[in-house]
């Protein structure tokens, strides 16, 4: 099993980024899938995470209102959309796949490589 976050890079404030995580190895359409991030000197901390359906999305409060989370099953990817970023939104992004309980990392099985994100004038 392979997850692979792509998209990352260098964005003034207020621009968006959408980073995008495809998965290989088996299919995840049933279960849930996240994004999670660790900014330097600080711990991971839960961004977003989908259902395996869809129906249901979750947000830290930080990032709500910003950031959308969704997947396309037919590709087995989740994506990240990142709208109106800010300085402290930069981070290593990761994104992991298969929890029973959505904001905690420790739950997740499957792990991908993170992306770097940065945002700066």
């Amino acid at each position: 099993v392979q997850l692979q976050a792509c998209g990352g890079g260098l964005v003034q404030p207020g621009c968006s980024l959408r980073l995008s995580c495809p998965a290989s190895g088996r299919p995840f359409s049933r279960h849930i899938m996240g994004w999670f991030r660790q900014a330097p000197g600080k711990e991971r901390e839960f961004v977003a995470a989908i259902t395996g359906n869809s129906a249901s999305t979750y947000y830290a409060d930080s990032v709500k209102g910003r950031f959308t989370v969704s997947r396309d099953n037919a590709k087995n990817t989740v994506y990240l959309q990142m709208n109106s970023l800010k300085p402290e939104d930069t981070a290593i992004y990761y994104c992991a796949a298969q929890a029973s309980i959505p904001r905690q990392g420790d739950e997740y099985r499957y792990w991908g490589q993170g992306t770097q994100v940065t945002v700066s004038s």
